[in-house]
């Protein structure tokens, strides 16, 4: 027994010889872990393990840009302020002699935790429960309105008498685009003295005289792919394609001139809808959920969040979500509406 034990302590204590060899022999992140969220603002040191001491050197790499250089084995310290919100790659390179060694991490940069809404009903008016409604625009007191074409209904822009909910002036849409898709009214915004309205998967954008609904010009998408929402920010137009990116389009050639990622203090969040411009951030619906996220266009932050739930009193239905934000300015009266709901809410959105 005793020979046993001797013989098992001995192989235990050599596989720890081995394990600390191998451990040793790794140079990799300590800090930050592979995977690790980091609020935005945060400083974060980037701490090494190094299989030997003695380096000539290391390079330290944010998405491929050199951040630090050190002679020693010190941190190097990442502001996270300096690099923006979303997943970062981060590498860094030990240097000695000819010998080069790589490690690997990530980590995700977000925002500090969102504001939280609720709502204050001020009143609600009829709403045509064929109107798949996709795009909201208020002015000079009354309603612009786009369309799809859900369960057997044609897409269409629309003005729309607010206090009735009687449809003044419509334009449907019908047939093909070119790639062979049928039209799919998406959203739309004010510019001017024009409407910009977008379609679904038929990667095409109208211009509409907003007087008579006449079709001025049409453009193409680049890189966003799809049209979900769109407003004007007063020297851009701001476009969402189901995923969490914003993109900016000029609004004289409407070519994308940029676009931001847009992140809450859980991570990425896509399925951004229906978009509307306030007071320097952009007001966006979430795709299937009773929330309106309030993001700041320039960093992508969300900045807050307005919990809609049980603002509207019929259950919520497939292809029925929440979809529509239009502002009254005047006023400060938000006006949210949804797909088939056969109501528009004027609310005031009150800080929790």
């Amino acid at each position: 027994m005793r020979i046993k034990s001797i013989i098992s302590l001995l192989g235990l204590g050599a596989l720890l010889v081995v394990g600390c060899k191998s451990q040793q022999g790794k140079f990799e992140f300590l800090t930050p872990k592979s995977g690790e969220t980091i609020v935005l603002g945060q400083k974060v040191a980037l701490r090494m393990q190094f299989p030997d001491t003695t380096i000539d050197s290391v390079v330290y790499a944010v998405d491929g840009e050199v951040i630090g250089r050190q002679r020693d084995t010190a941190a190097v310290i990442l502001d996270t302020e300096a690099i923006g919100l979303g997943t970062r790659n981060l590498v860094a390179k030990a240097y000695k002699g000819e010998k080069e060694e790589v490690a690997y991490s990530n980590v995700t940069i977000v925002p500090e935790s969102p504001r939280q809404y609720t709502f204050e009903k001020l009143n609600d008016y009829p709403h045509d429960t064929k109107a798949f409604t996709q795009g909201l625009a208020f002015e000079n007191g009354v309603l612009y309105e786009s369309t799809g074409a859900g369960n057997q209904l044609i897409s269409s822009l629309r003005k729309v008498e607010l206090e009735t909910g009687k449809v003044l002036q419509k334009k449907e849409f019908t047939g093909k685009s070119a790639n062979g898709q049928e039209y799919f009214g998406e959203g739309m915004t004010i510019l001017g003295d024009k409407i910009v309205m977008l379609t679904w998967l038929n990667n095409e954008g109208f211009v509409f005289n907003k007087s008579t609904f006449q079709q001025l010009a049409s453009f193409d998408f680049q890189d966003s792919k799809e049209g979900w929402g769109i407003c004007y920010d007063g020297s851009r137009l701001i476009k969402s394609d189901g995923s969490n990116k914003l993109y900016f389009l000029d609004p004289t050639t409407y070519k994308e001139v940029g676009s931001v990622a847009v992140y809450g203090s859980e991570g990425s969040q896509d399925a951004l809808n229906e978009l509307e411009f306030i007071d320097g951030r952009v007001y966006a619906n979430v795709y299937g959920k009773d929330i309106i996220v309030i993001i700041n266009p320039q960093t992508g932050a969300i900045e807050g969040q307005i919990n809609l739930l049980g603002l509207h009193t019929n259950p919520s239905q497939p292809d029925k979500e929440l979809n529509g934000i239009a502002y009254d300015k005047d006023t400060k009266r938000l006006f949210v509406t949804g797909k088939q709901w056969d109501k528009l809410y004027a609310i005031h959105v009150v800080e929790r």
